[in-house]
């Protein structure tokens, strides 16, 4: 399998705080600095925000979780729905980290395989993102729907492309690409989102590695006898 050990366990980071992914000039003490303090923000942030929604969670709240007056917290993010709109991006960045993943080159079984892997790691890692995007969809994605008509539709467009070229040449079953994303999302992101009814009925979450190992080989198992060649 993909994951045979822990030291294997790749997880999934989100971007800097300021967006940052890769300048050449090292980083000053200040940027350093103003880095550290937004991240700390905007992870007060989620922890509410995913809990009670952005109308039910109050600057005060994050502020005092964050450790800085509400004030200072004003200079980084000048609104609540600024704040707000900053986390769900930084999250939609560790949601589709695992599609770019995936590309041509990659052998179509342990492509799939190894997507299904790390959205696992997602939902194990990032546990709060996940339920935080689940909310703002169930809720009409009212802040985030132009970027995913955009940015969202542009990257699954380009990765369906990449499975229908598997199914042209028959490595893989005749499907439809998006229905094949929409299962996927589904299924691993369950785990996250509705962990809390995962853990009343299995004692378990995917932080107990054997569980996870567990999710992950009978998902792919599934999946993989779903999309075999057919003859």
């Amino acid at each position: 399998m993909l994951h045979e050990s822990n030291a294997y366990r790749k997880r999934v980071k989100p971007l800097a705080a300021d967006g940052a992914t890769g300048s050449k000039k090292p980083p000053t003490r200040r940027s350093r600095a103003v880095a550290a303090k937004r991240s700390n923000i905007m992870s007060a942030a989620l922890e509410f925000f995913s809990l009670y929604g952005m109308h039910g969670t109050s600057l005060d709240q994050v502020a005092e979780r964050a450790d800085v007056s509400k004030t200072n917290l004003l200079y980084y993010f000048p609104s609540k729905e600024e704040l707000y709109v900053a986390v769900l991006k930084d999250l939609l960045d560790i949601w589709l980290e695992p599609l770019k993943a995936l590309n041509a080159e990659q052998q179509p079984m342990e492509a799939i395989k190894q997507y299904i892997y790390l959205k696992l790691c997602v939902s194990r890692d990032h546990p709060q993102a996940s339920r935080l995007f689940c909310l703002e969809m169930l809720q009409g994605a009212p802040l985030l729907k132009q970027v995913l008509s955009t940015h969202l539709k542009q990257l699954v467009d380009e990765k369906s492309d990449i499975i229908r070229e598997w199914v042209q040449a028959g490595q893989i079953a005749p499907i439809e690409p998006l229905h094949l994303l929409f299962i996927l999302w589904a299924t691993t992101q369950h785990y996250a989102d509705f962990g809390v009814q995962i853990e009343a009925i299995s004692g378990q979450t995917l932080n107990d590695d054997a569980f996870f190992e567990q999710a992950v080989a009978n998902i792919q198992h599934i999946i993989a006898q779903g999309i075999r060649p057919v003859g």
